[in-house]
């Protein structure tokens, strides 16, 4: 027997209000493709084949490390097939298939015709950055590693800003009063000081800006849900939810706080798009990801530091200009969504 997913007529409408938003609608699908293109950069841009066949045995380098030995070669580290004789050990006895960009965000291509960074070619698409790093490889990586780094902190950040606001908006007196003058405090500290004297300290790598971002990005949606509990919690329901004795987490979870969540949900799709700008803006100056990571604002940084190549900056803002503005408009329909004043015919 089938199962069958009924949705509230409530839930039907919004469903509705944000496909009638055309332009946000299709930003959604748009930028859907593009994150799931690239969680599988690794089979788009990369200096291993994806499959290698030699003396009638399959491998997977992509999958697997092998060694020279494995091909003929004469070293028992990890094979090079980019290099020109292990590639003609291999083709005497098999065939490879390599990706579209045969560039990992670290190769470095040592066969250019000029000085680095390199225009367009057949062989770079992009180009190359300052290093002879592929461009689009690099793209390619950048982009994964802010949408899931920009993901992450959204998450964290709401999750414990809408418990934090919940507490506040439920209990009131004062945990709000004390709860208000710490943020007030804490959101007053200067992050990119903090910054710059922790990066002397620690390198900086993803989990460490990671939680260091998520110290001060959860404020963001304290001051709706804590609204939202303060206008809900007097409300009759409520009063009857505790008149029965009901634990105040079960009356914070169940009842009062599927109403706050409508609010919160809106503010999502900008907040993820500060996280992602966030980080971006720490690559550009020099704080963020370790040094060699795939980085969209490090190589806004190049080209800046390259005039003279202005595809650097170009493919860089091309990037950050589509995916931000896919989740403004992602944001606006989803406003628009959960909005009661808008209907749908």
């Amino acid at each position: 027997m089938a199962l069958r997913f009924r949705l509230s007529p409530l839930t039907r409408r919004r469903l509705q209000n944000f496909r009638a938003n055309r332009r946000g609608y299709y930003s959604l699908w748009v930028f859907v493709s593009l994150f799931g293109v690239s969680l599988f950069a690794e089979f788009i841009a990369n200096d291993k084949p994806l499959l290698v066949f030699y003396a009638d045995r399959i491998y997977a380098p992509i999958l697997y490390t092998y060694p020279e030995t494995t091909f003929g070669g004469e070293f028992a580290t990890e094979t090079d097939y980019r290099d020109p004789y292990v590639m003609e050990l291999i083709t005497d006895q098999g065939w490879m298939i390599w990706p579209p960009v045969r560039y990992s965000y670290e190769t470095i291509n040592y066969d250019l015709p000029g000085p680095a960074p390199s225009p367009p070619s057949l062989e770079n698409w992009l180009g190359t950055d300052d290093q002879g790093r592929d461009v689009l490889a690099r793209l390619i990586y950048g982009f994964r590693i802010s949408v899931l780094f920009g993901l992450t902190l959204t998450l964290a950040s709401s999750a414990i800003g809408i418990l934090a606001g919940a507490v506040q908006g439920y209990f009131g007196g004062w945990i709000d009063l004390l709860f208000q003058r710490l943020i007030e405090i804490w959101s007053g500290l200067p992050v990119l000081f903090l910054l710059l004297i922790l990066s002397s300290v620690v390198e900086p790598n993803f989990w460490w800006l990671l939680g260091l971002m998520l110290l001060f990005s959860w404020m963001a949606l304290v001051g709706v849900v804590r609204a939202e509990f303060l206008r809900a919690r007097n409300f009759e329901y409520v009063r009857a939810a505790r008149a029965l004795g009901v634990s105040n987490f079960t009356t914070i979870i169940r009842h009062v706080l599927p109403n706050a969540m409508v609010a919160a949900l809106t503010f999502l799709p900008f907040i993820l798009n500060g996280s992602i700008t966030t980080l971006t803006s720490l690559d550009f100056l020099g704080f963020g990801l370790p040094p060699g990571s795939a980085s969209l604002g490090e190589l806004l940084a190049q080209g800046k530091a390259n005039l003279h190549a202005p595809w650097l900056g170009i493919a860089a803002f091309v990037i950050l200009a589509l995916m931000l503005s896919l989740l403004i408009f992602i944001g606006e329909a989803a406003r628009d969504a959960f909005d009661p004043r808008k209907m749908t015919r």
